[in-house]
């Protein structure tokens, strides 16, 4: 498992740097989307989660959902185009869940992908770990 200042990056995900997001490819052809280890740390203790509403449509590199933490207020950008297919309902009811376990139980969205192509933009676990080292 790959690692970027002490924050595990998963091997079976797949990460976009400039939002600190990953990816995660379903077998029915949809994507989960959620914060990094990295991200969560920069943004100290989520208190807040409010995502976009299923059926609406999202687009590359704007906001799937709103945190907010002590440190921090803003969108959390997927890198994906798409509609909405799900959203995190246990997370909206405990936030801290992104914190704990970013890469399972803390997930934001799931979307139904309106441009497969884009999927190859994102980096995998180790190009990602090289990517922020050589910074």
């Amino acid at each position: 498992m790959a690692s970027v200042k002490n924050c595990n990056l998963p091997d079976d995900l797949y990460y976009n740097v400039e939002n600190n997001v990953w990816v995660r490819k379903e077998s029915d052809g949809t994507v989960t989307v959620g914060m990094t280890a990295y991200a969560c740390a920069l943004a100290g203790e989520v208190v807040a989660y409010t995502p976009k509403k299923v059926g609406r449509t999202v687009d590359v590199n704007k906001s799937c959902a709103t945190v907010e933490s002590g440190k921090w207020v803003g969108p959390v950008k997927t890198p994906i185009a798409g509609e909405v297919a799900a959203i995190n309902d246990a997370v909206a009811a405990k936030p801290g869940a992104i914190n704990k376990d970013p890469y399972g139980e803390g997930w934001m969205v799931v979307v139904r992908v309106s441009e497969p192509g884009e999927l190859r933009e994102l980096l995998d676990a180790r190009a990602y770990e090289a990517y922020v080292s050589s910074l």
